[in-house]
């Protein structure tokens, strides 16, 4: 793939990519830029080692989050949403933790509203995100009461917190998107997060977080995290689904984002989030693709964690968005 241009950035630190099609659920780091036969998997070529990557909707969506001037820097660390609540009926541990979902966004549409009741059937808990957004908030020193978990991971709460109070917004849950945009035009579906489905679901609040619903949230975030399984969900993963959630969380204010490809190990995750606010944090003029990259490299050599150069455990996740760094 970029072989023929490898000249052309062979000085480059950072590499941005538009996907479509198939493309849009690799992870460009997991690419191998030389053949090799044997040895282990610390010792791959990956694309990572050399570049930190981002990935973009669009090349007019780069144009504005460049062009944009910088704005103030909201005054709070972090707030987060995380392990909501989805079926009340049955305890958590008579589910099975699934990786992905088997249907695609728009069969859980009855016409036009969500079937809450078959989605929360097919949703599996996901009890370790609270361990992750409490640690990551320790990280980054957030109050106590900005970690919104359970019950209190609402679509409500969501669009009533002041957002644009917060430097980093941190959703850990389930996200449907899918990929066919044609179902999406017959049963008008969005792309979605998943927060906690209230017991009487309303068309204010049915426990799904729209793109439309994002899109009139204002934040005025330098990162928002999706920490969500299911990124890419549905029959025929696509572009337009990613660009429709991105593109909706850059409209309300957010300057980058991070997205997970596929479902990962819980104590590998927090270990790759920590690390990476670390490096942000002990470097505020790293862009937040290169704080990632580092991260991953440090997963990768972790003598101690062998498994975790597994590419599963370490490259799912990928920036969205490339903000101008100062």
């Amino acid at each position: 793939m970029l072989g023929p241009i490898e000249e052309i950035i062979a000085q480059k630190t950072r590499l941005s990519f538009i996907f479509d099609g198939a493309l849009t659920s690799l992870p460009p780091q997991v690419l191998i830029t030389t053949d090799r036969d044997g040895g282990d998997l610390n010792s791959v070529d990956w694309l990572i080692r050399k570049y930190a990557v981002t990935v973009l909707p669009s090349v007019g969506s780069l144009e504005v989050l460049r062009g944009e001037k910088s704005t103030i820097s909201s005054v709070k660390p972090m707030i987060g949403f995380g392990d909501p609540v989805f079926d009340r009926t049955a305890p958590t541990t008579t589910k099975a933790k699934v990786a992905s979902l088997d249907r695609s966004l728009p069969t859980f549409y009855r016409g036009v509203i969500a079937d809450t009741t078959e989605l929360a059937k097919a949703l599996p808990p996901l009890p370790e995100t609270a361990d992750e957004l409490r640690t990551v908030g320790k990280e980054l020193g957030a109050r106590s009461n900005d970690i919104k978990l359970g019950v209190a991971a609402t679509v409500t709460d969501v669009k009533h917190e002041k957002l644009d109070d917060y430097r980093v917004v941190y959703f850990a849950t389930h996200a449907l998107v899918a990929g066919e945009v044609e179902k999406f035009a017959k049963v008008k579906a969005e792309p979605a997060l998943v927060l906690s489905i209230p017991d009487k679901p309303s068309e204010e609040d049915d426990g799904l977080l729209r793109a439309s619903d994002v899109a009139m949230l204002k934040m005025n975030a330098d990162f928002v995290v999706l920490s969500a399984c299911n990124t890419a969900a549905g029959d025929k993963p696509g572009a337009e689904a990613l660009s429709g959630l991105a593109r909706a969380f850059f409209y309300a204010g957010a300057r980058s984002l991070l997205v997970s490809n596929w479902e990962v190990d819980s104590e590998s995750t927090v270990a790759l989030m920590i690390d990476l606010f670390q490096h942000l944090k002990a470097n505020p003029h790293l862009s937040h693709a290169e704080a990632l990259r580092l991260s991953m490299l440090k997963m990768i050599e972790n003598p101690t964690k062998a498994d975790w150069a597994q590419p599963k455990f370490w490259a799912p996740f990928v920036i969205v968005g490339e903000p101008q760094k100062n």
